[in-house]
This record gives structure tokens, C-alpha cells and sequence, in this order.
């Protein structure tokens, strides 16, 4: 099972630390990532594998925006996310 995270906001140090931290605390790893900056907004998703994870997807999602306040977070199980992009 994965889930993508998607991470946009002003760009600051340690981003990628801090959400990457969350992850592995949570045995969520991280299978891809890109990330860019543009005009100083910092954008990056995230496919992480979720088949072990010690918590619930919700409760993810908030310890992610709470080691990272200043950015906007989403996390959404990959059959969602494949539901919504499928024509």
C-alpha cells in the first residue's frame, strides 16, 4: 500500500528533514520524492509505502503538519488518489 504526500510553502531549512523524520518514525518509508523551488515556494510530493505503518493515515497527516507548520499538507491513500486522476 502507499499513499502520496504533497508539501507546498514558503521555502525554509530542513523540509525535506523534518516530513522525511515524521515518515520514518512512523515506519512509512519513503519509496519516491521530487521537490522543486519555485520563486521561493517550496513544492514536493512524496510516494511513501504504508503496508507497516504504526498509525492511522489521519493521524499521519497531523503529526506532518505539526513538524512543519508554515506549509500546507496532504496525504491521501494512492487508491484515492488513483480514483480522482482515472478518466
Amino acid at each position: 500500500m502507499k499513499a502520496v504526500v504533497t508539501v507546498i510553502g514558503k521555502d525554509m531549512v530542513g523540509i525535506l528533514a523534518k516530513v522525511s523524520t515524521v515518515c520514518a518514525n512512523n515506519n512509512a518509508n519513503v519509496a519516491e520524492v521530487t521537490q522543486s523551488i519555485l520563486e521561493g515556494y517550496f513544492c514536493m510530493v512524496m510516494v511513501i509505502e504504508i503496508s507497516k505503518l504504526t498509525c492511522q493515515l489521519d493521524e499521519l497527516e497531523a503529526s506532518l503538519k505539526a513538524s512543519v507548520p508554515d506549509m500546507v499538507i496532504h496525504v491521501m491513500h494512492e487508491d484515492i488518489f488513483n480514483s480522482m486522476h482515472r478518466i
